[in-house]
């Protein structure tokens, strides 16, 4: 299988010979994106894709991770210095938004779902099957409303 990288807009992506890409930001190096393209069976013109979910028959099963005291972790990831950006699910492995921080936070299931989905989809079920059901409002708001929302339901205000 071929593979050709490509700039567009700023971004770095690796195309595979159907078409499919896969971006350097999402999977963090090129050899992790071509990785995640070889997942890939039937599928043509599809972004950011991996282990087939809907270009396939092969449906797979939701998981939704369950994070203990999601709150104080969230909040505890979030408040670490330059970690919180609130204008993009994950800025690099190390500043994420509140979604961002939920889905990471949740390790390889969290990612699965997040790739299954959206980010917005799976910090939502993930929240909820860790005990609190969160308006999807909560994604979008400012640095500084989120941050505020966060340290009062960590019990930290």
């Amino acid at each position: 299988m071929k593979f050709e990288t490509k700039v567009i807009d700023g971004k770095t992506w690796i195309y595979d010979e159907r078409n499919n890409r896969a971006s350097i930001d999402r999977w963090g190096d090129e050899e992790r994106a071509i990785e995640a393209l070889k997942t890939l069976k039937d599928c043509s013109d599809c972004s950011d894709c991996s282990d087939c979910f809907d270009c396939s028959d092969e449906k797979k099963e939701l998981v939704i991770p369950v994070i203990e005291d999601i709150h104080k972790k969230v909040y505890d990831a979030a408040s670490a210095d330059g970690a919180l950006d609130m204008s993009d699910w994950h800025k690099c492995d190390t500043t994420h938004c509140r979604g961002g921080w939920v889905t990471t936070l949740a390790g390889e299931a969290g990612r699965k779902l997040e790739q299954q989905t959206s980010c917005l989809f799976a910090a939502m079920q993930i929240y909820k099957a860790s005990g609190y059901e969160i308006s999807p409002c909560r994604f979008f708001d400012s640095d500084e409303k989120a941050m505020e929302d966060m340290k009062q339901l960590a019990g930290q205000s």
